[in-house]
């Protein structure tokens, strides 16, 4: 399974388990899941990772063109459902931003927003990879080498025409950086557009929490913030994801669920978006089917006794070779990051509570010899459990 393909027919999906449960549902935005059709009651998804600016929606009416930034024509369609669904039925809207993703467009009315600040750079910023395996090195993520001027940083002659990024490009043609001081400016621009694009996306769910309220259904719906990956803003010198390292491994999960979840309460067990599915059918009163890889949150939303068998470790493998990234499979559990680049012949080992910015592997270090040797026990294991025969 890729993002580029199809999901198998006749497979069981989420929205078919919330339709059976009773629910009326919707999604709107990135679908990214190839010509596989949505099993939501209703739908309005970009083909493909969609666009910025005037983005295309496919519905069940066919293929709708439409004009503005592409946040908030997905805003507007979600309150628009929110406003037209069947008050008796319950739901379940799916609002799917395709901000922050590269090449990071901002709404206008942000594009000055952040002009006066300089954002923090990471330590790891100037990252050289050493003490660590020949991938790192090797990677096609480097906002210092890869991160493009004209279609990631806007400096372009068509661009100067612009009025949001006039001052960019003026501001670029008078400093002309070279070196560290162009990665340093580099790394500004990417952090302000990345940061301004999440703010529409917090100006998107503010304004679906006001309708909400305007309804009467703030205390009888549960929301949930979460996203498809960690992403590298700076952290070893880097853009992007993929990689089963800190930054990228780490995903969003935030909830609110009234009178359920305390707000400020921080969730320590291990979770993952497997484990999507089997929480919304639950929550909606569903029973998923048995044999799935993920697990209802349920109990862990509760502070319920946790089950004894929860997860102690995550499974991770990448085999999609974008950015160069290498193929890699490893696990993480609450102190160790372990990987094998296995095209490479190559393993990492990171303490992650020695270590926190996984800067040197200790993968050949004779005092982890019987670490190492649980770890590669525990990664069968998983990788049998998952059935992963991708090698």
């Amino acid at each position: 399974m890729t993002l580029g393909k199809p999901i198998t027919p006749g497979l069981w999906t989420y929205p078919r388990g919330l339709r059976d449960a009773g629910y009326q549902s919707m999604v709107i935005g990135k679908w990214h899941l190839g010509s596989t059709i949505p099993e939501f009651t209703d739908y309005a998804i970009f083909p493909g990772q969609g666009s910025y600016e005037n983005p295309e929606f496919e519905t069940p009416k066919g293929k709708e063109k439409s004009t503005g930034y592409a946040t908030d024509l997905i805003t507007e369609r979600a309150l628009a459902w929110l406003k037209k669904r069947d008050p008796v039925k319950p739901f379940f809207l799916a609002v799917h931003h395709k901000a922050p993703h590269r090449p990071w467009v901002p709404p206008s009315r942000y594009c000055a927003w952040l002009d006066s600040v300089a954002v923090p750079e990471p330590d790891t910023l100037f990252d050289d990879y050493a003490n660590r395996a020949s991938p790192a090195h090797n990677q096609k993520m480097q906002i210092s080498r890869d991160m493009k001027l004209n279609s990631d940083l806007k400096i372009s002659p068509r661009d100067a025409q612009k009025p949001d990024y006039l001052a960019r490009n003026t501001e670029f043609a008078r400093l002309k950086p070279e070196g560290d001081a162009l990665t340093r400016w580099k790394y500004q621009q990417y952090m302000k557009d990345y940061l301004r694009c999440v703010k529409a996306v917090d100006d998107s769910l503010g304004a679906i929490r006001d309708l909400l309220h305007q309804e009467g259904l703030d205390e009888n719906t549960i929301i949930i913030y979460s996203s498809d990956q960690g992403f590298f803003t700076g952290e070893h010198g880097w853009f992007d994801k993929r990689w089963i390292y800190e930054e990228s491994i780490h995903m969003p999960f935030i909830i609110r669920w009234p009178n359920v979840v305390k707000p400020g309460t921080r969730f320590t067990p291990f979770i993952q978006n497997i484990d999507y599915a089997e929480t919304f059918v639950d929550l909606a009163g569903g029973t998923p089917p048995d044999g799935l890889h993920g697990r209802s949150l349920v109990p862990v939303l509760r502070g319920t006794m946790m089950p004894s068998d929860w997860r102690h470790s995550v499974y991770y493998h990448y085999y999609d070779p974008g950015h160069g990234v290498a193929k890699h499979y490893g696990i993480r559990t609450g102190r160790y990051t372990l990987v094998n680049f296995y095209e490479t012949k190559e393993w990492e080992l990171f303490d992650n509570e020695k270590d926190p910015q996984q800067l040197r592997s200790v993968y050949a270090d004779p005092t982890y010899a019987q670490t190492l040797a649980e770890l590669k026990a525990e990664l069968e294991r998983l990788r049998a459990y998952y059935k992963d025969t991708t090698l």
